[in-house]
């Protein structure tokens, strides 16, 4: 028996330090979907790469797999994407840039253990990634910073690495450097490797058309990139090693240092060395706080949580995925797990791995590993699975919505289409849905307007039902917790607000307060009464 759990922890330790389980985040258009095609063509995982947007590239992103991704050239939900690179297992999460969407990749960044942050040289750092790399320096996710399309005329590399330190509060350190820019771009110094990289220019090209230098005081630089270039180089290497500290990988893991890579990802250049040295140097899974305890991954029993739902991957059959990341221990088809909210033991027979919407069935799944459950309205965002202890995993978000408007149904014969859809995309976490007290009317509130566009889509396309919006004034939703239900002066409230009064889908209490102005008034007027700006509190 001793043998046998002795054997189990090794095989479990070797798994862990396969894998990288990694998210991709930046402002919208920096070229997220774009790098991680590349990382997949790396991995020989796709055989063509796409781009998100491109007329000549027919070909569109494996990553963005929804028809409106398609139509629109954005991405509007997180997609799980995995690989085998040099005997490492790599799990990318590449999460929608916009800020409408930006509630998803809150969630997902929960379920990553490092970061790559890629930043469009011309337009430097934009304020959808401040936000995003604030949320990942609370939670101390280690971070790679990618600075993309080198191709194109942009900012000077040194003021761009001043923008990183200053407007991220960053610590940078450089494990490459561009040669030039934009029409004047002739390649690459990689630092980490110490060699040369030249750009050809020619995006058809195979992506190990790239030449190799290693000494940077050879005369033959000369020749390969120009003098005025060579000199350029020399003294810019000269300079970092004077003002950047070297890399040090236990900073970059404590989240204190971070690592800056230069490239193209729409002509393949810089990726390798991005991903060669990522499978070095990135975390293997990284334990986790429940609010119980610390999770460390190596532990035996399984233990996971849900931090994505996603209704519909498979249109011809409506289904719905729970997405779980598994936190420790192994994750077995056919074994019995307790979901703890429900206090229930449910088995699933056929637990998904991703490659975008690819699906296969798999057995046996490590930590790090992102595993897709068939569900059929047992499962919300949040809740966790054990083998048998009762944990809860924190830290997965809910914000107030800033945008509302009563939904309503364009054709009566869909009604049951229309709820039914209405009901899953909602269990989704793309927006809220809340009823309304006094006449039963649905409102939804979502986090940007452009969200309001994805379900009419949705609905139309994966349901068959089709809505109309009016608008709703409404400034924010505040979830209500009353101290004393039977109180006079929460009875008061109840009744002066009760056309603000909804209910959301947990069903739990929620006044609409029209103006910020009314929302401050309520408060001073009925002091008993709690308002929240997220569904859940500290009970």
């Amino acid at each position: 028996m001793y043998f046998c759990q002795k054997f189990y922890a090794m095989s479990l330790q070797k798994e862990l330090l396969k894998r990288r389980t990694f998210g991709i985040i930046s402002h919208p258009d920096a070229g997220k979907t774009t790098l991680t095609e590349k990382l997949l063509l790396f991995g020989g995982a796709i055989q063509e790469a796409g781009a998100v947007k491109n007329n000549k590239i027919k070909k569109g992103a494996t990553s963005d797999f929804m028809e409106i991704e398609r139509q629109r050239g954005i991405s509007v939900a997180t997609s799980v994407l995995a690989f085998y690179y040099k005997d490492k297992k790599i799990n990318i999460l590449d999460t929608p840039g916009h800020k409408d969407f930006a509630e998803d990749t809150f969630r997902t960044l929960t379920a990553v253990d490092s970061v790559i942050v890629v930043i469009d040289v011309a337009k430097g750092v934009e304020e959808q990634t401040e936000k995003l790399v604030e949320v990942c320096r609370m939670r101390q996710i280690p971070m790679i910073v990618f600075i993309n399309k080198l191709d194109r005329e942009g900012k000077d590399a040194f003021d761009l690495l001043d923008e990183v330190e200053q407007k991220l509060g960053l610590h940078v350190s450089l494990m490459s450097f561009p040669i030039g820019m934009g029409y004047d771009f002739k390649g690459i110094y990689n630092i980490w490797e110490k060699n040369i990289n030249l750009f050809s220019g020619d995006p058809k090209k195979n992506i190990e058309d790239t030449i190799a230098f290693d000494n940077i005081d050879s005369p033959e630089l000369e020749k390969i990139i120009g003098a005025r270039q060579a000199g350029q180089l020399r003294d810019n290497l000269e300079l970092i090693d004077g003002v950047y500290p070297p890399f040090d990988r236990q900073a970059y893991l404590s989240g204190a240092q971070q690592p800056v890579f230069f490239g193209s990802a729409l002509n393949n250049f810089g990726v390798r060395e991005l991903l060669d040295c990522f499978i070095e140097i990135a975390p293997s899974p990284r334990p986790k706080r429940a609010e119980e305890r610390l999770v460390a991954p190596t532990e035996t029993q399984m233990t996971g949580f849900v931090f994505k739902i996603h209704a519909n991957m498979d249109p011809k059959h409506r289904d719905r995925l729970a997405f779980i990341k598994i936190v420790s221990g192994t994750f077995e088809r056919n074994k019995p797990y307790l979901h703890v909210r429900q206090d229930k033991k449910m088995k699933f027979s056929s637990p998904n791995a991703f490659f975008a919407e690819k699906k296969e069935i798999i057995d046996i799944s490590y930590p790090g590993d992102i595993v897709g459950l068939h569900d059929t309205g047992n499962f919300k965002i949040g809740d966790t699975l054990t083998e048998n202890e009762v944990l809860h995993y924190k830290g997965i978000p809910s914000f107030s919505p800033e945008h509302f408007r009563y939904i309503n149904n364009a054709d009566p014969l869909k009604s049951k289409q229309l709820f039914k859809g209405i009901d899953q995309l909602m269990d989704e976490g793309v927006a809220q849905l809340f009823t309304l007290e006094l006449n039963g009317r649905k409102v939804i509130g979502t986090v940007g307007a452009l969200q309001y566009e994805v379900i009419q889509y949705r609905l139309q396309h994966e349901y068959g039902a089709s809505c109309t919006y009016e608008p709703f004034p409404v400034y924010k939703a505040c979830w209500v917790e009353a101290t004393d239900p039977k109180n006079p002066e929460f009875k008061e409230f109840l009744r002066i607000k009760q056309k603000f009064m909804a209910k959301d889908k947990k069903n739990q209490l929620v006044f609409l307060a029209d103006s910020a102005f009314s929302l401050q008034m309520t408060i001073e007027k009925y002091p008993s009464v709690k308002l929240h700006f997220t569904s859940e509190w500290d009970e």
